[in-house]
């Protein structure tokens, strides 16, 4: 593949994985309006945030098998549509719970641009490169956080919230004409795929009994809840603790997002040296660290605005560490089905992201605790998971290379 085309792929596969944190950042400024105009309460209007996630999460389940079997573009086509539609919907609702529908159905069309992407980078690039395109990737993925919930404060302080749902549609209609004309097919269709419940459950069963990857997905889909826990206590802290403009909330916002960007990037330069394990268990460590900090600071009233931004941007700058690395690791083992690895990838991620921000709902007390706590625990979570899921791989690896010695003495003698 020339450069040209590895660039054209890298960018529209980096808009397409956009999409989500878009429709996730964009509208966060927007809480109390929308609480305000829909007569409800900030922390029932998070709930179409946690409606979002779990969209996500049962749609990557149902467009993973689609992707196996009708190939990349044609189910990516559909589900972007479905997504232009919704978006729509949600501009145009008159109640919380009309909301929160809409963002479920903007999910379900949204998240095959989070599955189709991580697929194709498993069917078109070699397996040690994973990890790097995944890194640039996340740079496109980057801009988003940064860009999202500002331009979302201005124009919601303009125009008002709906509009920022009418972007996002306008937006995606942009990236399915990109997709349509310049992003060639990376795999046809498999009639040998099949849609019946049973084979597909079948199939996620055995990708789940891969020791590899429910140690890397599992680990780095908890660890990564925190950052969705963030979201949806953010709003709260910032604006209605600390007391921020939504202009103000957005400019924090990206500065806390540049984090991840910047990471992200190093994460390619350390790849060069230590391998995706070694970074993985360093940087869960840290992060691990940090939350713990930043959950005692706040419980104990010693944190200031300033001073708990410093915390989060470092708490977060780890997920760009921490993504690549465990999507390219979960993802190594799998040629042939390759869509369904990575749509319970996602899922899993998504299914942990929608508890860690319903969760951060319910416990809520009018204060940072629960946001703090749920992030330091995920992180904890993360690194317990990983600890025991390394040792697992070990010991299976160390029992297969026995069992091959015993074959190799049998025919040899």
């Amino acid at each position: 593949m020339d450069k040209r085309k590895r660039f054209i792929l890298i960018l529209i596969l980096g808009m397409l994985n956009a999409i989500g944190p878009f429709s996730i950042d964009m509208y966060l400024p927007g809480f109390p309006s929308i609480a305000a105009d829909l007569h409800t309460s900030v922390d029932q209007v998070a709930y179409s945030l946690s409606s979002f996630f779990i969209g996500i999460c049962v749609g990557q389940l149902i467009c993973g098998p689609l992707l196996d079997r009708f190939g990349r573009k044609k189910p990516l086509c559909i589900g972007l549509i479905l997504y232009i539609v919704a978006s729509i919907g949600c501009a145009m609702s008159k109640s919380v719970e009309v909301l929160i529908a809409f963002r479920f159905l903007q999910a379900l069309g949204g998240c095959v641009g989070m599955v189709a992407p991580n697929a194709i980078v498993r069917d078109v690039f070699p397996v040690e490169e994973n990890a790097k395109i995944f890194s640039l990737l996340i740079l496109i993925l980057g801009v988003s956080p940064i860009l999202a919930p500002t331009v979302g404060s201005y124009l919601i302080a303009a125009f008002g919230w709906p509009v920022v749902f009418i972007v996002l549609a306008v937006v995606t209609a942009l990236i399915l004409l990109a997709v349509i004309l310049w992003l060639k097919e990376s795999k046809g269709p498999d009639p040998s795929f099949s849609l019946r419940p049973k084979p597909i459950l079948t199939g996620f069963a055995n990708v789940l009994r891969e020791p590899q990857f429910y140690t890397y997905a599992f680990a780095g889909a908890i660890a990564s809840a925190g950052l969705f826990a963030y979201l949806a206590g953010s709003p709260f802290v910032f604006m209605q603790m600390y007391g921020v403009s939504e202009q103000q909330y957005g400019w924090i916002f990206a500065l806390i997002a540049a984090g991840l960007i910047g990471s992200s990037q190093l994460n390619n330069v350390i790849l060069k040296k230590y391998n995706s394990g070694q970074v993985m268990r360093f940087v869960l460590v840290s992060q691990a660290v940090v939350g713990l900090i930043l959950v005692s600071g706040i419980f104990f009233g010693s944190l200031g605005l300033y001073s708990t931004i410093f915390l989060i941007f470092l708490f977060l700058s780890c997920q760009g560490f921490t993504f690549p690395n465990s999507a390219a690791l979960a993802m190594a083992p799998f040629t042939k089905g390759a869509g369904s690895a990575s749509a319970l990838m996602g899922a899993l991620q998504m299914g942990c992201g929608a508890v860690a921000s319903a969760m951060v709902g319910l416990f809520f007390n009018h204060t940072a605790v629960p946001m703090a706590a749920i992030m330091a625990a995920c992180s904890f979570i993360g690194l317990i998971i990983l600890m025991i899921g390394r040792r697992r791989i070990k010991y299976i690896a160390r029992k297969e290379d026995v069992q091959q010695q015993c074959l190799e003495l049998i025919e040899k003698y």
